[in-house]
């Protein structure tokens, strides 16, 4: 299993800021997100890096994880796992120990599964009772198999609609060394959620003594995207509006999953503010119906100004009698 160097990923130092890496993250994912890519195939794969070294690094808590891991991630000397975190390949209570399990096709490298997967890789034993603990006469009882919990990250494209993803999952034997692959096809239904589970029936662990197999649930993440992220079906858009748009109202183009749409900025729309295009965000379940697309106000101010565009912010100010730090009557 290869370390991940995140930081060399986005191209940030390892003091960087949260808006260093926000800004980062932004310009890589314009510059290799597959819709725009002139070589779609280096593009998917560099998209992938960039999201999962964004999905470590802007997260507080697994970026705290992250260095503490550091160099020191495959000698055991790397943090211990923190209180309900399952690596890949630790068991669930009651699951013998020492399944290896190695997803492809997920969008996630063995290093994020290993140490920064969402959930177990047994996510919902069939048993609280291992073989050991059992009667001779249960052992002999056709079992079910336990269920596997993996993770899927799916571009918004894809929630919005749909996809087949090509997955494989590979098993190791602990007491064999006995390698065993299985490939399949998984469906993605348009709407997609963040967090939702797809399961995928008779993909998880065999049955014992001729029970059935239990299932495959994939958890979706949603990958980032330069212009959108998620709540449920709505989208939410960070849209950077000048003083003077702000102040005045104006009309901007702003980008949905399916085309820009004009968007009407009222007079004195303040930083902050949300503004709602309905039936622009992700469909919800088989209905049909969209969610919402919401447009956040952030106010941008010239970091460069020339000598007339200077005399006119000094002459508003001695114009204005506008004051932020009195409370208007």
């Amino acid at each position: 299993m290869e370390f991940k160097d995140y930081y060399i990923t986005l191209g940030v130092a390892r003091d960087a800021s949260p808006e260093d890496i926000k800004k980062a993250f932004r310009k890589l994912a314009r510059e290799y997100h597959p819709d725009v890519a002139k070589d779609k195939t280096t593009a998917e794969q560099k998209f992938k890096e960039i999201n999962e070294a964004n999905e470590v690094l802007s997260d507080p808590e697994k970026r705290r994880k992250y260095d503490r891991l550091g160099a020191r991630w495959n000698t055991g000397g790397g943090p211990a796992p923190e209180s309900g975190e399952f690596a890949s390949g630790s068991a669930s209570p009651g699951i013998d120990p020492g399944q290896q399990f190695h997803f492809g096709g997920t969008g996630f490298s063995d290093f994020f599964e290993q140490y920064f997967s969402s959930g177990s890789r047994y996510g919902f034993p069939a048993t609280g009772d291992s073989d050991s603990e059992l009667p001779p006469t249960a052992k002999s009882r056709p079992r079910r198999g336990s269920d596997i919990e993996g993770d899927i990250l799916i571009t918004l494209p894809e929630a919005f609609a749909g996809a087949i993803r090509p997955v494989s999952l590979q098993t190791t034997d602990p007491r064999t060394a006995a390698v065993e692959t299985r490939s399949f096809r998984v469906r993605i239904a348009p709407g997609a959620t963040e967090g939702q589970l797809i399961r995928v029936p008779g993909q998880g662990e065999p049955g014992r003594a001729g029970g059935p197999p239990g299932d495959l649930f994939l958890r979706v993440r949603h990958a980032a995207h330069p212009d959108f992220s998620t709540r449920g079906p709505d989208l939410y858009h960070e849209l950077e509006v000048t003083p003077w748009e702000a102040v005045l109202g104006a009309e901007i183009d702003i980008p949905t999953l399916d085309g820009s749409v004009k968007l009407r900025i009222p007079p004195g729309t303040d930083t902050g503010h949300k503004l709602r295009v309905r039936g622009r965000g992700l469909p919800r379940g088989k209905t049909g119906e969209r969610g919402d697309l919401y447009a956040q106000i952030s106010l941008r101010l010239p970091l460069t100004l020339s000598d007339e565009e200077r005399g006119l912010w000094e002459q508003l100010r001695k114009t204005s009698t506008f004051n932020p730090r009195i409370t208007a009557p």
